[in-house]
């Protein structure tokens, strides 16, 4: 399949109103199924003190979710062909809408596990549904605003998810965290039965299914997200579980691809990337997955770390990037339609890179104003390159492929999200050793400045406990172990911003979409 500029795909006229009300439902779906991701990160402690759970078994609330999607996602194209947009949707709501009460009303942890599994899979399908929903109904002269709002809902939705679920958790309690899905999850799911009858689906494809390839893309997925999870927490090779799972990730995965390579009916339709502008476009998606992801994650972490703020303080300094996103994304959708995409890209990956450079030079007192300015630059630059980057991937390819794409588009982002994840905390572990190290010598009794701070803790704690001078010490090494963090957070965002910033000579090898 050629890479060159394809006809324009979709309709030439607006959809009738019953279809627009249908993506509505849809992206408000898709809005529930991000969001769903991380609305659970401020409010673990509060459901692990509920369900009586251990740190272990806790992290998996999320783990579990992320899995469990991953391997829905690429399936959506072929749901959509057997059983038709409108049924694959409204299953995929329904679905996510039980599974949410049914996470509200878990009595264990084993309970809630299970259960975001099963939410997770079944709300997976959204999301790449209501991409391909975009480009199957609107005509093309509006796509740089219909994409606007796909795009304000990828991104706001991890960013402000702590903050909600921060939220809801000190306000109400964290069952609420799930029980909030259930009422728009009925409406969504009316909405799209009614108003999304769009196309009809072929039963005859399900007699054709790939039992096998099915098993293998779930296992392939499945331990590659463990494997990035769990990772870092595990030493990585050090631990017997993440060398097995490795093992069955590489397996399954050489066995997938070459199945599906050479299958008349694949699970998943790899040749899209035979597309130059989706293959590119589908690996800037995963770029971009590592600063969306990674970016909501480290920053709590420093403000968590380093400052010690609560979940709603960490919320409201992070609130700036999505802010801004939403500020931005109409204009930037209507440039879409005016302005060459590749132009709009080089300056996005260029503003993500410089506005995460800007933030390294932290120090043990940065707060709302060192990060304001670099979120919004941020900001802007991510939803730069969100819209086109979504437009150019399967803006060139023939209708009847925009579903099965789309799944693929959504994984390599999620996918860019994990490793990113999986990456930002093996480097964090590695730096702060290595800066510790370099800092501890400096804890030297020989030197004026040290004695003098070791007797204004030891003043200060005298009294107070048996063993003043040890404590002055542990003391003074605790401020050492800070600025080690604080260093290691400096690298973290020097490299994140250097990968954007190296990432812009892509753009150069796409082909251009629109005149």
């Amino acid at each position: 399949m050629s890479g060159a500029a394809a006809p324009a795909i979709g309709p030439s006229e607006m959809p009738p109103w019953p279809q627009r009300i249908g993506f509505i439902a849809a992206v408000f779906g898709m809005f529930m199924a991000i969001l769903d991701i991380q609305i659970v990160a401020s409010s673990l402690n509060e459901i692990q003190s509920g369900l009586s759970a251990s740190e272990d078994q806790i992290s998996w609330v999320q783990t579990s979710y992320l899995i469990a999607e991953i391997v829905m996602i690429p399936l959506s194209g072929m749901l959509m062909r057997i059983l038709s947009t409108r049924v694959a949707f409204t299953l995929s709501c329904a679905g996510f809408t039980l599974a949410s009460l049914g996470c509200a009303l878990a009595g264990s942890i084993e309970q809630l596990i299970v259960l975001r599994a099963i939410q997770g899979f079944m709300g997976g399908a959204m999301i790449p549904i209501t991409q391909a929903i975009s480009f199957s109904i609107f005509p093309r002269r509006v796509m740089g605003s219909v994409q606007a709002v796909i795009g304000m809902v990828v991104t706001m939705a991890p960013s402000v998810g702590p903050t909600v679920g921060g939220y809801i958790t000190e306000t109400q309690s964290w069952h609420w965290l799930f029980l909030a899905n259930v009422i728009p999850g009925i409406l969504v799911c009316w909405a799209a039965w009614n108003f999304l009858d769009i196309d009809k689906g072929d039963r005859t494809l399900a007699r054709r299914l790939d039992v096998l390839g099915l098993a293998l893309i779930a296992l392939f997925l499945g331990s590659l997200e463990f494997v990035l999870e769990e990772g870092p927490g595990e030493d990585w090779f050090a631990s017997r579980e993440i060398v097995l799972f490795s093992l069955l990730c590489l397996a399954t995965g050489v066995w997938f691809f070459v199945r599906t390579l050479r299958s008349d009916h694949p699970i998943v339709d790899l040749r899209a990337f035979a597309n130059r502008n989706f293959a590119i476009g589908a690996g800037m998606g995963f770029i971009i997955g590592i600063a969306l992801y990674g970016l909501v994650y480290i920053m709590p972490l420093f403000f968590g770390y380093v400052r010690g703020y609560s979940s709603l303080q960490i919320g409201q300094v992070m609130f700036v990037t999505g802010l801004t996103m939403f500020f931005c994304a109409p204009l930037v959708g209507k440039a879409t339609n005016h302005l060459d995409l590749r132009l709009l890209l080089f300056f996005g990956f260029l503003l993500v890179g410089a506005g995460t450079m800007m933030n390294a030079n932290l120090t043990v007192q940065s707060g709302f104003w060192q990060f304001c300015v670099p979120q919004i630059v941020r900001g802007v630059g991510l939803i730069m390159c969100i819209i086109p980057a979504s437009r150019i991937a399967l803006g060139t390819l023939p209708q009847s492929e925009v579903g099965n794409a789309s799944g693929l588009f959504n994984v390599m982002r999620n996918l860019g999200g994990a490793m990113g994840l999986a990456l930002l905390d093996t480097v964090r572990d590695i730096r702060e050793d290595f800066h510790w190290n370099q800092l501890i010598p400096a804890i030297d009794t020989g030197r004026e400045v040290v004695v003098s701070e070791i007797a204004r803790y030891e003043a200060m704690l005298s009294g107070t406990v048996p063993d003043a001078y040890h404590a002055a010490v542990g003391l003074l090494a605790q401020r050492v172990a800070q600025q080690a963090q604080v260093l290691a957070f400096n690298d973290i965002f020097t490299w994140l911003g250097l990968i954007y910033i190296v990432t812009v000579p892509l753009v150069f090898l796409l082909k251009r979409l629109n005149a």
